[in-house]
C-alpha cells in the first residue's frame, strides 16, 4: 500500500486483486493453476512454429555429427573416383531420409550408419597396412 495525505494508506492494483472476492470452489490453488498454465501457453507462444523440441535437437545434432564423421572419413580414400563415388552416395542418403520424422526409424537409421562408418573405417584402416 501507498501511503497517503493524512496518514491513510491506498491499495495498491495487486493488493486489490488478491482480496477480491473469488467465485466458489476458486481459491488460491486454482488461481495459481491457471497462471502456470497461462504462462505454459505464452512460453509454447514465443516458439517458432517449426522449433524442435529438445529429444528432436539432440537426435539432429547426432544426425549431423555422424554425416561429418562419414565425410572426414571419406576424405581418406586414395582413389579420387571412389572418394567422389563414395562421397556422393553419402550425401543421397542423407538427403533421400532427411525427411523422416519417426524416432524409432531415426534411431535404426544412426545406428546402421555408425556401422557403415566403421567398416569404411576398417577398410581403409587394412589398405593402408
Amino acid at each position: 500500500m501507498r501511503p497517503q495525505r493524512g496518514g491513510r494508506r491506498q491499495p495498491t492494483a495487486a493488493e486489490m486483486a488478491a482480496s477480491a472476492p473469488r467465485p466458489p470452489g476458486e481459491g488460491s490453488a486454482g488461481t495459481a493453476a491457471a497462471g502456470e498454465a497461462e504462462q505454459r501457453v505464452m512460453a509454447a507462444s514465443r516458439l517458432p512454429p517449426g522449433a524442435l523440441n529438445l529429444k528432436q535437437f539432440l537426435r539432429r545434432q547426432q544426425v549431423l555429427q555422424l554425416y561429418r564423421k562419414i565425410l572426414r572419413a571419406i576424405r581418406e580414400v586414395p582413389a579420387e573416383a571412389d572418394r567422389r563415388y563414395l562421397k556422393d552416395w553419402a550425401r543421397e542418403e542423407f538427403r533421400r531420409n532427411k525427411d523422416a520424422t519417426d524416432e524409432d526409424a531415426i534411431r535404426m537409421m544412426i545406428t546402421q550408419g555408425n556401422m557403415q562408418l566403421q567398416e569404411l573405417q576398417r577398410t581403409l584402416k587394412l589398405a593402408k597396412s
